[in-house]
């Protein structure tokens, strides 16, 4: 594992906007830079990167990060490999520590680190095991796949026996090694591996981490699938099986292809067609879809033509209503009887045509396919069908000409079908969003942004203020206590990047990354001081009226003398002057 120290070192030499602008061309936008999204497809630039944060965000699609996640998302290293790229790119060697564990890491990402390290030796293991397995070899072989497409996604072997990861775990009934989900536990209190006589399919996250194992087992016998079970590191409905080898083709090529197993992925890739991924034993869901969108605009389902295949793709369709917008796009390949995706596919590939069914054809052939068109009732039948489905879609455009479909199959005018009922995709293209940065900004957000800005403030927060504060003030309170075990405190522009690395997979992730991006445009001089103070005086004011409120609720005869005096207190602190608080700058804190 690499110290924090390290990272904090290296972070600090490290220019994001040399490492950006390598790959992706940025011009200066005031202080900062911008270009359009690497990881989206876009008109107007929205990406913009930061040089005194070194932090890029994008205000279209959301992603952000510093040089080592740019590198990690843009080329597909993993963490430790674009790490080693960034410092072998300012002299520095990457030193590594056998046990990284901090006091100040919480509990759930200590369990978490330890679920990815017994992940990881046992992928090697299973690796190391597929070059004695001469089955299992042959059956790779059989189905086309080459030595240079296993170790591309990490193939291994789980050999036969009951207890083969203990020549690797000697600590065999360790809790971790269940919560991983590599052991069971019997009915009689026993442990035994899950995985015995299969060829193993690592999963790996966004980062390159191994999260969970598909394995498919040679002979008969069932399930001829097996799947890592749900994790606290690992969801089937969250992760996609390739998509961390697959997520540059998927960009370069401009879509996206889910087909239904890991060999399909595999024969795909060895065939060149390296942006296809695969669901893990589960039907799409929304999370898949959103993933997808981030990376491409357009997401080919690919479902064998039968009753099965069709259910799966209405299960994908269902869940990308809500997600598509006018600029993407989701298909559906049906494959003919006796075809496989890698023949059918490859020659579509090869030709650039892809003979897809488009959502909306899908979505209306199918509803019209269960009613009897010619009756009332079969019409009555289709709208009763078709309208929560298309309440989901919010593109206007495309909702718009779904429903003068609907209303031309249904028999009726488009008039009398907005009638019956109201379209949400009208009120969406007409209703004017609010914007994130008119809102109200609490006090524990201004903090956030202040503390990212100046990181010595993070001295001067006297956190028994924000324990009123709710979810915000224990994000305040965890990035004070952060900063403040900092030995030195990190400059500006190495605390952001580096607080978010290290509150990653946390609670606290999510908000810190929004204020992040709400600071990219302030200027170095902002006096942030003068900010703090006015900040922890409006936190103090709220603290005092809260006690005074709960003092006051409780009659005269229940209060104490203490009590009485210190309400007294603080009527005279709150009924006095009001600190001066300092102006903001523009759009800063507003």
């Amino acid at each position: 594992m690499i110290s924090p120290a390290f990272l904090q070192e290296l972070l600090g030499r490290v220019d994001i906007v040399a490492v950006v602008d390598r790959h992706v061309p940025l011009k200066r936008a005031g202080a900062n830079y911008v270009a359009r999204c690497p990881f989206h497809v876009e008109k107007t630039p929205s990406f913009t990167v930061s040089s005194a944060k070194q932090f890029y965000h994008c205000f279209g699609c959301g992603a952000h990060g510093d040089a080592i996640r740019f590198l990690m998302e843009y080329s597909g290293a993993n963490f430790v490999e674009s790490v080693r790229e960034l410092a072998a790119g300012v002299g520095l060697s990457v030193p590594e520590e056998s046990h990284p564990a901090h006091a100040d890491i919480p509990a759930s990402r200590k369990a978490a680190a330890d679920i990815f390290a017994v992940l990881r030796q046992a992928a090697d293991y299973y690796r190391s095991r597929l070059k004695k397995a001469d089955d299992a070899i042959g059956y790779l072989k059989d189905r086309g796949v080459s030595g240079e497409i296993a170790a591309r996604f990490g193939i291994g072997y789980a050999p036969g026996g009951w207890q083969n990861l203990k020549s690797i775990f000697p600590e065999y009934n360790v809790p971790v090694l269940t919560e991983a989900g590599l052991l069971i536990e019997g009915t009689n209190g026993g442990r035994y591996d899950r995985f015995r006589e299969r060829i193993m399919f690592p999963i790996l996250n966004r980062e390159g981490t191994v999260v969970g194992f598909g394995g498919r087992i040679l002979g008969s016998g069932e399930p001829k699938y097996l799947n890592s079970p749900e994790t606290p590191v690992f969801s089937k409905g969250r992760e996609l099986y390739g998509l961390y080898q697959a997520r540059r083709a998927i960009r370069e090529a401009g879509r996206a292809l889910v087909v239904e197993g890991y060999m399909d992925v595999l024969a795909l890739a060895q065939h060149g067609v390296e942006y296809a991924i695969a669901t893990l034993g589960t039907a799409t869901t929304e999370t898949h879809v959103q993933t997808l969108f981030r990376l491409t605009d357009e997401v080919i389902f690919c479902f064998d033509g039968d009753e099965a295949g069709r259910k799966a793709a209405w299960r994908a369709l269902e869940n990308s209503l809500g997600l598509i917008t006018d600029s993407k796009r989701v298909g559906f390949l049906f494959l003919p009887p006796g075809e496989d995706p890698d023949t059918y596919v490859r020659k579509a590939a090869a030709e650039d045509r892809w003979e897809t069914v488009p959502l909306s054809t899908f979505l209306l052939d199918a509803l019209a396919a269960k009613t009897d068109l010619s009756s009332e009732e079969g019409r009555a039948r289709l709208l009763a069908e078709a309208k929560p489905l298309l309440n989901k879609i919010t593109a206007p455009v495309l909702g718009l000409i779904l429903r003068k479909r609907l209303a031309e199959l249904a028999g009726l005018a488009h008039r009398e079908l907005n009638e019956l009922f109201p379209s949400n995709t009208v009120r969406s293209a007409i209703r004017v969003p609010r914007s994130r940065r008119s809102a109200p900004v609490s006090l524990c957000r201004k903090l956030i942004r202040v503390l990212l800005h100046h990181p010595e403030a993070a001295l001067q927060v006297d956190k028994a203020l924000l324990a009123q504060a709710g979810a915000e003030g224990e994000a305040v309170a965890s990035l004070v206590d952060f900063v403040a075990n900092q030995v030195p405190l990190p400059a500006p522009n190495v605390l952001v990047p580096l607080a978010l690395t290290h509150f990653r997979d946390t609670p606290h992730q999510p908000l810190l990354q929004e204020e992040a991006a709400a600071v990219l445009s302030w200027e170095a001089d902002f006096d942030g001081t003068a900010e703090l103070q006015g900040i922890l005086d409006r936190l103090r004011e709220a603290r005092a009226r809260k006690r005074f409120d709960q003092l006051r609720a409780k009659s005269l005869a229940e209060l104490t003398g203490p009590e009485r005096d210190e309400m007294q207190q603080l009527l005279t602190l709150l009924a006095g002057p009001k600190p001066t608080a300092p102006t903001p700058p523009p759009s800063h804190l507003q």
